[in-house]
């Protein structure tokens, strides 16, 4: 494999993704890459009647989950330039298998790390696995972490 000059990194703010980050510094640091932070918000989409919740309610709890998103957006940037390498943050809204393999492509990266939760059976049927969709779409490799 070639250097690497652009690595992305997809973090959902998990300790599995914290394992992840700590790879994905590594390989940045090793390679004098650039680490592109990203994190998608997925969007809330209401379970209950819309006349239970107000949009005023709605808004809110969208407005605060962004700055929220934002903050460890930023800390995970702040932490990567301490390291000693170039770093920035990118916040997407979307499916994140989806937007990680977008971004990934728009951005030109040479490498795509996520963390991986590590679920078996019946919770990764139902809930499923953003890494391995990422995997199977994404255009350039993709190094998987496992968190546990």
């Amino acid at each position: 494999m070639s250097r690497m000059r652009r690595i992305l990194f997809a973090s959902d703010f998990s300790k599995a993704s914290g394992k992840a980050f700590t790879t994905a510094v590594t390989m940045a640091k090793t390679n004098q890459a650039t680490l592109t932070i990203l994190h998608v918000i997925v969007p809330f989409v209401p379970i209950v009647p819309e006349q239970y919740i107000n949009t005023v309610t709605w808004e809110q709890i969208d407005r605060q989950a962004r700055r929220w998103s934002q903050r460890q957006l930023v800390k995970l940037v702040d932490r990567a330039k301490k390291a000693g390498i170039r770093a920035v943050g990118l916040l997407l809204e979307g499916d994140p298998a989806q937007q990680i393999v977008r971004a990934a492509r728009s951005k030109r990266a040479d490498l795509l790390v996520v963390g991986t939760h590590g679920r078996t059976g019946l919770t990764k049927l139902f809930v499923g696995s953003v890494a391995a969709r990422v995997v199977a779409t994404a255009s350039c490799p993709v190094a998987t972490v496992r968190g546990k």
